[in-house]
């Protein structure tokens, strides 16, 4: 019979353990996730997590896999992979709790488990489609990343194992500050990066798990530096989003060797002050070096001005000023193919107009084509933000009738941008790769060897460019981009007799999951909107680089703000921006457009099948994905089911947020969002009954709620709110008499 150790960490000298700590780490992260932070770490998820863990291990116990029972380690996974992992069913976590603690006893190497259980069960559970990881969830703050910073090293400390994070950490700064100056990037980029709250994470909680690293020093730290290593690699050049976890699991098959070539005593879990080994003086200073380096590190994040942008930017002849003002984008999102489609908000001059766009492949002139602008405008009416009213009921038994539900239409409060462009092509060592004419417009499709190639081609071509251009086009260009530059012919757009500029969308092969934004912010002028319609086959897309956050919804407003809702809905986004410093990107509406139920309350047209497929959503009709623009127009489309998932976010950003471009992973979540206000209007007549004067008393405070709800959602002056809802039948201090009297005016 194995003998069993009662699970406990008490406060006494001989007994502390730092396991407990870490456990106290994160149990107390998983808990202001869930109450406060919006993560995506959610109570029934998280226990599912936990329980599995536990209980797997107490099984593999009861199996005579263990000597003891001792759920430290387990409940440590169990909590990593709540704060980590994201699924779709509360089976995925606690699959992957199963896998992970499972492995750590079927799988053992000179009585050491191979794998991380915690980063196992995340990369077993990512092959299933199920399950996702959101690492741009957790922002960037200082705040949180100076408090993961500080709680790991009170925990590594205990644990004599902050030489592996330091090191990790090191050789990441390092990879990403080369990077950053091989492309010519500036400090923001490499500092947002660092500035990870999942990055610390893993640096403090999983790489550096005594049972799955390196017993000696030095090969724990080249073990570290190798999984940074391999992690940029899989990060930069294959696309991998989780390239963090399957980088430790893939490396991890290195540590018995490792071991063997390096041996040393092995890890044990001990008593702190009776049995674990003192941790050298210079590496008691490198810590307290290392935590000062990381909190200044983190206070100079909060003030160091990133740079944001979109697609590209407008070059303008001579002394003409073009600005980047607002966007609209529709991506989508096919399994390696993406389809841009900018319409464009240019109100210049045709002659002056050109749009340079970086793609990451040499476009084919059958993936370039032009659409109508009533299409976006169709899926932007389709998912904006709206109202829905209810109409009380007789509140008399006798006189009840059945409630009324109208939906307002689709009043959209925050500025629905159009898009932005960017321009770029060479002189010397510039290469025309291609040469369309597509609608109005004249296409060239670029690469150069350098960027000053580039802006002597276009400064050739009587084009000015902004300041700054010039470093942002180097980076793409040792990136591998091309540039996708369009120009209009007057003579075809005479011909044609369009007085707007048409959306242009451009489809390519690719890896890359992203928006390239950060040229479109250096002709800009002030602060933009961008909103992005994302349509995918598997559900829910959000940021892995930064914090995709929703909207408030379900709100009840007063009824005033019917008339109102375009300014509502905008001063509500822009106190949200503000409050958050202008560093989230906001979900307006997360919607599977299959099936009877498109959208509940459907406030416009529902965009069907063509409509999505001219969009980009070219797996509707896969026969014609590559055809050209004269065999669509003879095209006959069958009829067929929507099969997309659409996600609507909305950024508002400026040159000083934002450095990086916007990357995106599509997760398996298909449960549905969307940005609703409600109105209730109250039953107007004579009350009859008890339940009728009952009614009416509870009208005042309910008119109350309105407007408070109203005025935290929009910072608007209380009083203000007060006189409006005086003004339209909402009265706050009348019996129920007068407060008839003031509903039927």
């Amino acid at each position: 019979m194995p003998s069993y150790r009662r699970f406990r960490c008490v406060i006494r000298r001989e007994s502390r353990d730092p396991r407990c700590w870490q456990i106290a780490v994160l149990a107390g992260l998983l808990a202001w996730n869930i109450a406060t932070l919006s993560l995506g770490a959610s109570l029934l998820p998280s226990l599912a997590a936990i329980v599995a863990a536990l209980a797997t291990q107490i099984a593999a116990t009861r199996a005579g896999l263990a000597a003891r029972l001792d759920l430290r380690s387990p409940l440590i996974t169990g909590l990593s992979l709540a704060l980590l992992i994201r699924g779709d069913a509360l089976w995925v976590p606690a699959l992957a709790a199963f896998i992970g603690i499972g492995a750590k006893f079927l799988i053992r190497i000179r009585g050491k488990h191979l794998w991380n259980p915690a980063a196992l069960g995340i990369v077993a559970m990512l092959q299933t489609g199920h399950a996702w990881v959101s690492p741009g969830q957790w922002g960037a703050g200082a705040f949180i990343v100076l408090l993961i910073v500080f709680a790991g090293i009170l925990v590594l400390s205990r644990a004599a194992r902050l030489d592996t994070a330091l090191a990790f950490l090191g050789a990441n700064a390092a990879l990403l500050l080369a990077r950053a100056a091989w492309l010519g990037d500036p400090l923001p980029i490499p500092l947002h990066q660092v500035q990870n709250g999942a990055l610390l994470l893993f640096a403090f909680f999983m790489i550096t798990d005594p049972r799955t690293t390196p017993d000696r020093r030095g090969a724990r730290i080249a073990f570290a530096v190798a999984v940074a290593a391999f992690a940029h690699w899989l990060l930069f050049f294959e696309q991998m989003r989780p390239a963090l976890y399957v980088a430790l699991v893939v490396l991890a098959p290195l540590v018995p060797l490792l071991d063997r070539s390096f041996p040393a005593a092995a890890f044990r879990w001990r008593p702190v002050t009776s049995e674990l080994v003192p941790m050298p003086k210079p590496l008691h200073r490198l810590a307290r070096t290392a935590a000062v380096a990381l909190a200044v590190a983190g206070a100079l994040a909060t003030s160091i001005t990133p740079a944001l942008a979109f697609c590209g930017f407008y070059v303008a002849q001579a002394d003409a000023k073009l600005f980047n003002k607002a966007s609209k984008v529709v991506l989508a999102w096919d399994a390696g193919r993406a389809s841009v489609t900018m319409a464009s908000d240019y109100e210049g001059d045709p002659k002056e107009f050109a749009l340079v766009v970086p793609v990451p492949t040499v476009v084919a002139e059958d993936d370039i084509r032009v659409v109508d602008n009533h299409l976006i405008d169709k899926l932007d009416a389709y998912s904006a933000p709206r109202l829905t009213e209810y109409f009380d009921s007789d509140p008399c038994p006798d006189l009840s009738r059945r409630a009324v539900i109208s939906y307002a239409g689709d009043a959209v409060g925050a500025p629905a941008p159009m898009i932005e462009s960017l321009l770029k092509a060479g002189d010397p060592g510039v290469i025309i790769e291609a040469r369309y004419q597509v609608g109005v417009y004249d296409i060239l499709i670029l690469s150069a060897k350098e960027s000053d190639g580039l802006v002597a081609w276009l400064t050739t071509n009587n084009y000015r460019i902004p300041s700054g251009a010039e470093d942002v086009l180097g980076s793409y260009i040792k990136q591998g981009m091309h540039f996708f530059v369009a120009k209009v012919n007057l003579d075809r757009q005479a011909q044609a007799g369009e007085r707007f500029l048409r959306p242009l969308q451009v489809s390519y092969e690719s890896k890359k999951f992203m928006l390239p934004i950060r040229l479109g912010t250096v002709n800009a002028d002030g602060p933009q909107d961008m909103i992005m319609f994302i349509l995918s086959r598997k559900g829910r897309v959000e940021t892995t680089n930064y914090q995709t956050t929703k909207m408030a919804s379900g709100i009840d407003v007063p009824l005033f703000a019917k008339n109102e809702f375009g300014a509502v809905y905008k001063a509500a986004f822009d106190k949200e921006v503000a409050a958050d410093g202008m560093t989230k990107i906001y979900e307006e509406y997360a919607w599977d457009m299959r099936g009877f139920r498109p959208c509940d309350p459907c406030s416009a047209a529902v965009p069907d099948a063509t409509d999505l497929f001219t969009l980009g959503a070219s797996w509707h009709y896969p026969e014609y994905q590559h055809a050209g623009l004269a065999a669509l127009k003879t095209a006959r489309f069958r009829s067929v089911q929507n099969d997309a998932y659409l996600t609507r976010l909305h950024v508002r950003y400026s040159a000083d947020h934002f450095p990086e471009d916007l990357a995106f992973t599509e997760t398996s979540d298909r449960t549905p969002f969307q940005v609703v206000y409600k109105l209730k209007h109250p039953w107007i007549g004579e009350s009859r009954c008890r339940a009728g004067d009952d009614y009416l008393r509870s009208l005042p405070p309910r008119f109350q709620q309105e407007a408070d709800n109203l005025v935290q959602l929009t910072g608007w002056n209380s009083q203000e709110v007060h006189d409006k809802m005086q003004a339209n039948g909402q009265p706050f201090d009348v019996r129920p008499p007068g407060l008839i009297e003031r509903l039927l005016r």
